[in-house]
Formats: C-alpha cells, structure tokens, sequence
C-alpha cells in the first residue's frame, strides 16, 4: 500500500504562543529573540513583510520599533514547550502514527485512512486553532520528503488555505509546480548543498527529482540518492513512534554579563546539571562521565581568550542530580583561571546507558533506592508546579549571571503566579 504522511507544523510558532496570550499583538509586526535578545528566531508575517530576515541581530532592525511599531520579546521555553505539548496531543488524535520532529512540527501517517487526507488537514487547522489560539499549515505526500515540501507549499501559496496534498494534483501538475520551487527548499539541501548542485544544473525540485541517484550518492552521499527515490514516491523514512535515547546531554547558555567569579561560575555549572539530569532521567538513562566547558567572548579582541574544558568520569554511571553537581564543580574548579572575562559555561553528560542496565558496587546498591525517590519526588514537584520549584542550593537564588530577557512575557500555563487575572 502507496504511504501517505502528513507533516503539521504550528506557523511562526514562538509569536504564535505569545499572540494566544496577548491580542495586542494580533496584526502587528513582532518577533522573538534568542539568548540574550540577541537575534530574531520567530518573526509573525507582518515583520517578514518589513523585510526582517531569521537570524538578524536585533540591533540591526531596533529602528523598526520606533519606525514601524515592531514589538519585540525575549524567548519564553517554559511557554513555547507547554503549548507544543498540549499541540502534539492534539495531533496524535487525527492519526495511529506519529512523529514529533521538533517543538512545532510532526509527521503523521495517514496510511490507509478512509477519509480525503486534505479534509483531515482542514479539520487538524480548525481544531488546533478553536483548542489552542494557533494556525498550522499541513502538506501531504507519499513520502517525509514529499510531506515537507508540500508544507512549505501549503504555507507560500495561500490559495491552498495551509493544506496542500500532492495527490489532488496530476502528474504533470506536479511536475510544473516543483518546476517552480528552488532546490533549496527541498529537505537537507538548504543553503550548503544548493550552490553545489546548482553547479550541476539541479536548480530546481523537479530537476532533483529527474536527477541521476546514483551519481548523487558517488558525489555527495547515499542520503540524496534517497531525496531523489523520496521526490519520486518511494518512502524511504518511515515514522519513527518514539524517539531514540539522546547519545549526549548538553546544557549550556551564554551570560546575560561577563562574570569573572567562580562562585557565580558554580552556580551556573549546578543550574545547567539540574536542567541536563533531568532530561536524562526523563529518557530513563544513566551517565558515566560529566564535562564542563566555558568560553572568553571571541569577539572581544581586547579581551584575553580561554576556552578550557574538563572530563569528569564518574565510578559508576547515576542519573542523581547530587553526584553529577559534584562532578561538574570538581572538573569546573580544575579547568578556572581568575582573570579571564567568561562569556558562557555549558556541560555535557556523556557515556549513557539505560538505567536499568547500571552495574554497580554495594554501596552504590544501597544508596539508590533513596536518590531515585528522591529525584523521582523532585521531578514531579517541578512538572506539577513548574521549573525550579525543587531544586537545589548550588544553582543560586539570585543568579545575577542570567541570560537576558527583558521583554520575557509571563509563563501563563506553568505558573499559578503567573495566570492571567480578569479586571
């Protein structure tokens, strides 16, 4: 039987978020900002239309606040993971399949469904937005390939009102749209590979699509001999129902200042280990080594440069968040230099394996029935009431090294302090 995937995605997702929350910004040029407010990572369609490109640091368009009233806010995850939380939920009901392929886009398979796969992404476009506030565009194809391509359609040819399935076309009109769309927009080509095969003469989809597999996987890889089976029908990809366990854990963040202190450097490292210990124990693995890193800001010429990093093996491999601190402060306190103006400290959990299949010594036996109620008791306090209501003493309280978010709206569906309150 011929596959039938279906790729949803939340459109402008991070505006998105804060427009469910606040109607002030219904029709008015807005973006997100990164780490920092540093660059622009969401842009709702009105800034596109001044112009604003993905990526520009925000000092490069501030004159649009005063000059075309753009509002402007700091990244808000707490928010943004909730929402596509309760969006995925949604989605996993329209279809026996799916696949979360990042925090605002999943596939679906549609294999076999008896209804019209155009009127499942319409009746997907109508709930989503009666349930959550938010609009998403749905593309259908035989293949993941094909499903991402027919989203970007969906979403740039406004005649398809967001859905857009290739099979309500002919063969030849598929062949004259594709003919229209640049190679750059086909699944893991992008801005690297386009020049290349431009060179070549693949300019377009359908010269991808007509192009010779197997000179493409002698030259580049067999990843574009499968784009090229995947443009012409052939699933190559299949849905993956649960995502595979992460081989590493990294957390890191840049300051919202230059800090020189190791007191406020260990805080960050403590801060960084709850956030990476918790995703480990929440993909049920253990870590036999911890590493610690920071960097001087490169782009500070005047400043002396230092970018130690420091591995830390652990005797047994835990997913206590008590040990991995240790270890982060231990390898963080081996690698500091007083001096030097640190700019970011990230660490890295790495050698993980299931936590089931931990070997460990008598005493590391005895204690780990305590630290897994109590991580087990500290993980939930902080679903059920929200990030950092249990945590612990290292990671500060007032951590004055904290990235920058002074436009951060507030966190309305993860904290009861935080709900919205009717005049």
């Amino acid at each position: 039987m011929k596959s039938t995937i279906a790729l949803v995605d939340g459109n402008n997702f991070y505006v998105s978020c804060e427009r469910v929350f606040n109607p002030a910004l219904h029709r008015r040029p807005v973006v997100v900002l990164s780490n920092n407010d540093g660059c622009v990572v969401s842009r709702s369609n009105e800034a596109k239309a001044l112009g604003i490109k993905m990526g520009v640091p925000f000092f490069e368009i501030r004159s649009f606040v005063k000059s075309h009233g753009l509002r402007w806010l700091s990244s808000n995850y707490a928010l943004y993971g909730d929402m596509s939380s309760r969006m995925m939920a949604l989605l996993g009901e329209f279809a026996p399949r799916q696949e979360i392929y990042s925090i605002d886009e999943c596939f679906l398979d549609f294999t076999g469904m008896p209804e019209k796969t155009s009127d499942y992404g319409r009746s997907i476009r109508s709930r989503v937005r009666q349930y959550l506030g938010i609009t998403t565009c749905t593309g259908v194809g035989a293949s993941k390939t094909l499903a991402k391509l027919a989203n970007h359609v969906a979403k740039t040819h406004p005649q398809h009102q967001g859905v857009f399935d290739w099979e309500e076309l002919s063969a030849t009109e598929q062949n004259t749209l594709m003919a229209t769309l640049d190679v750059g927009e086909i699944w893991g080509i992008g801005r690297r590979l386009s020049p290349q095969l431009q060179a070549m003469g693949i300019r377009t989809v359908l010269d991808m699509k007509h192009a010779n597999a197997t000179q493409l996987r002698k030259r580049f890889s067999v990843v574009l001999q499968r784009t090229v089976a995947e443009l012409n029908g052939e699933s190559c990809m299949g849905l993956e129902d649960i995502a595979g366990r992460k081989s590493q854990i990294l957390a890191s963040r840049s300051f919202g200042r230059p800090v020189t202190a190791l007191h406020e450097l260990r805080e960050a490292a403590c801060s960084h280990i709850i956030r990476a210990a918790e995703r480990l124990r929440a993909q049920q693995s253990s870590c036999s080594q911890v590493t610690v890193f920071m960097h001087t800001n490169k782009f500070r010429n005047d400043d002396p440069q230092y970018n130690p990093a420091a591995l830390v093996p652990l005797t047994t491999a835990t997913d206590d968040t008590r040990r991995l601190i240790a270890a982060a402060v231990s390898g963080l306190e081996g690698i500091y230099r007083p001096g030097y103006r640190y700019k970011k400290i990230g660490v890295m959990l790495t050698g993980l394996q299931p936590a089931h299949a931990v070997q460990e010594d008598f005493f590391c036996a005895l204690e780990r029935p305590r630290a897994t109620r109590l991580m087990t008791a500290m993980d939930r306090i902080n679903r059920i009431y929200g990030m950092n209501t249990a945590t612990f003493a290292g990671a500060g309280v007032n951590q004055p090294w904290r990235m920058q978010t002074a436009q951060k709206s507030p966190s309305y569906t993860t904290s009861w302090n935080e709900l919205p309150r009717a005049g």
